[in-house]
């Protein structure tokens, strides 16, 4: 399991220490209010953390938890994972990977989701070799947007993606230099 680091984050595969952070993250119903639309309870979180820790397991990628470097405190988790047509429980591994991410409210607007963003891409273009990674969110959620647009995913317009129309951005993994090879001169 990979831990990733940016300037101002930690990035760590879920733990079972995360539950409170992630459960009082999403029990606030401003931050879900783009993803299930309602706060979630502590079970649905503790079923969620042990889904993320069976997939790091199986595939060697799923959810982070962003831990503040400053303070040690959980302010935010995002994702590298199967992006699914349907909501299902097992990932389904032909399909495209997705990236997301999450921040608790008093984090909005620091720049931290796209700082985390970055660390995950990275992660996924050079650690999975992934030729792509497509983020979806709905059409009125135009903060998330903004962060696709920073990370220089292009807009593909609305797809069907988890039941729903969904914004749909891409980004392709950045062209891969050729190895040097030395010739007999």
């Amino acid at each position: 399991m990979s831990t990733l680091t940016t300037t101002r984050l930690t990035l760590v595969p879920f733990r079972d220490e995360h539950l409170p952070g992630l459960h009082a993250m999403n029990a606030d119903p401003a931050v879900m209010r783009y993803l299930s639309g309602r706060a979630e309870t502590l079970e649905e979180t503790r079923a969620m953390v042990e889904r993320v820790k069976l997939r790091w397991q199986a595939v060697g990628h799923s959810w982070w938890s962003f831990i503040d470097t400053h303070s040690g405190a959980l302010i935010g988790a995002g994702a590298i994972q199967h992006l699914r047509r349907e909501a299902t429980a097992e990932p389904d591994l032909g399909c495209p990977l997705e990236i997301g991410w999450r921040l608790r409210q008093d984090h909005w607007g620091q720049g931290l989701a796209t700082e985390a963003a970055r660390a995950m891409a990275a992660f996924a273009f050079e650690q999975l070799r992934a030729p792509t990674l497509l983020a979806v969110c709905k059409p009125d959620n135009l903060a998330s947007a903004a962060v696709m647009q920073r990370l220089g995913m292009h807009n593909l317009g609305l797809q069907r993606w988890y039941g729903q129309s969904l914004a749909t951005y891409q980004l392709n993994a950045p062209a891969r230099q050729p190895a040097c090879t030395s010739g007999a001169g």
